[in-house]
């Protein structure tokens, strides 16, 4: 899977999902809590002899709630288990928006 892949993957939960952020205007509003941030957060290839093998990108998804959302979470959690993409999963509170900020790190292999 590559990028458009996983924000297509995303989409599909049925959230309102962008990369990295959400571009505001007056006639985009910022959407509504949940929604889903996500971007590449870095490579960690596999190499030897002075060349990449095999690409592996590294994301985070960010979901955003105004409360601690389980269902939310249940969504974003199974769509990764139905494509197979293992996750790990951190949790914070954001208090100067308010919100609570679901990380989630996952791994493309191969694109």
């Amino acid at each position: 899977m590559d990028q458009a892949g996983l924000f297509q993957a995303l989409k599909s939960i049925g959230l309102p999902v962008a990369y990295s952020h959400f571009t505001v205007t007056q006639q985009n509003p910022a959407p509504a809590p949940p929604f889903i941030t996500y971007q590449f957060a870095y490579s960690s290839d596999v190499m030897a002899d002075n060349q990449n093998y095999l690409e592996v990108s590294n994301y985070q998804v960010e979901l955003y709630t105004t409360k601690k959302d389980l269902a939310a979470e249940k969504k974003v959690q199974d769509k990764f288990k139905e494509l197979g993409i293992p996750f790990s999963k951190l949790e914070s509170w954001l208090d100067d928006e308010k919100l609570f900020q679901i990380l989630y790190e996952i791994q493309l292999i191969g694109v």
